[in-house]
């Protein structure tokens, strides 16, 4: 296995997971809070994709694929809107864009070559990103980013009464 597959299978297991937690949500599950302000479970996958976007296809390959209109759904660093308060996509929607970007994600990173994986790789215009310094570490950020707020999801199925997974 090389350090493509390896990487493109750390992404897809993280994936998976969170396809888990959400595969029973329906109806106002989808947007439970726990309270004012925190994330709801459609506004994480719709994040989650807005964000892989920006890690993978935008930061490391220079060619972001998702539209801004959805993008502006989801924005980083502030307080999560309601239901009520905001007009969200259909939920089928910021799906099938999570998974189609993820197809996608998949495909560019199994095709990388070490080189590639080496490269720099930097966060928001242009500066040092915390979390990594190469196309590599990008991806892998992608991946423990995923991993994090599929944490937020398990807490909120646990909060509607829902079962624990594993």
């Amino acid at each position: 296995m090389n350090n493509a597959q390896l990487l493109a299978d750390l992404i897809e297991g993280s994936r998976i997971w969170t396809l888990k937690l959400i595969a029973d949500l329906s109806g106002d599950d989808w947007f439970y809070q726990p309270t004012q302000g925190m994330a709801h479970s459609l506004w994480l996958c719709g994040h989650l994709a807005a964000s892989e976007n920006v890690l993978i296809h935008d930061r490391c390959l220079g060619n972001p694929i998702l539209d801004t209109s959805f993008l502006a759904h989801f924005p980083i660093g502030g307080l999560v809107k309601s239901a009520q308060e905001h007009d969200y996509p259909p939920i089928t929607d910021v799906l099938d864009v999570m998974a189609d970007l993820h197809v996608k994600t998949l495909t560019a990173i199994r095709g990388m070559h070490d080189e590639t994986l080496a490269e720099p790789c930097t966060g928001a215009e242009g500066k040092p990103h915390p979390h990594y310094k190469d196309i590599a570490g990008a991806i892998c950020h992608c991946a423990r980013h995923e991993g994090f707020h599929a944490g937020q999801i398990a807490s909120i199925r646990r909060l509607l009464g829902k079962s624990f997974l594993r």
